[in-house]
């Protein structure tokens, strides 16, 4: 079935694409990608040795390191000891918080104050097994440490471990 379509209907029907066009530019360019939910992390070991590794967002440093064989020590995650659910309120959920300080990190650059504070509980676990010359304000526990977006570019030191591996 053929029709016959006039001059006039064509030149609308292109007149309306182009408008229906400059609409579709301004649309987002297309669905959500994984690249929007990975950051790159800068690790520097005691060695000196530089890595850049990709880490997700939400995921923890120590889970990032064990994707990339990065050997932080043994794991010291226990149930959060809090929330902070607003400015004005700081849930209590009973928790142990971290057990050991096995896995003390320093974050430095881009992206490190959007950290979550440090919790008391992982302030006592650091000083518990390191000197008091070995912590610093830039201290944290890996498990502890979970990736945002802003942190992309940011380096993280990991200092000499402690002996962790005497029978």
């Amino acid at each position: 079935m053929l029709r016959i379509v006039s001059k006039r209907a064509v030149t609308q029907i292109r007149i309306s694409s182009r408008a229906l066009s400059s609409a579709v530019a301004q649309a987002p360019a297309g669905p959500p990608s994984v690249l929007d939910s990975i950051v790159n992390l800068n690790f520097v070991d005691p060695s000196g040795a530089r890595r850049q590794v990709p880490g997700y967002i939400g995921k923890t440093i120590y889970e990032t390191c064990e994707m990339h064989g990065i050997d932080l020590g043994p794991a010291s995650c226990g149930a959060p000891v809090e929330a902070v659910r607003s400015d004005t309120w700081t849930e209590p959920l009973y928790g142990e918080g971290p057990t050991s300080g096995y896995d003390h990190i320093l974050l430095v650059g881009k992206g490190a104050d959007t950290a979550r504070p440090i919790t008391h509980a992982e302030k006592k676990v650091l000083m518990q097994y390191w000197d008091e010359d070995e912590v610093f304000p830039e201290s944290r526990l890996a498990t502890e440490v979970s990736i945002t977006k802003e942190m992309d570019g940011m380096t993280v030191y990991v200092p000499d471990r402690i002996i962790d591996d005497i029978p």
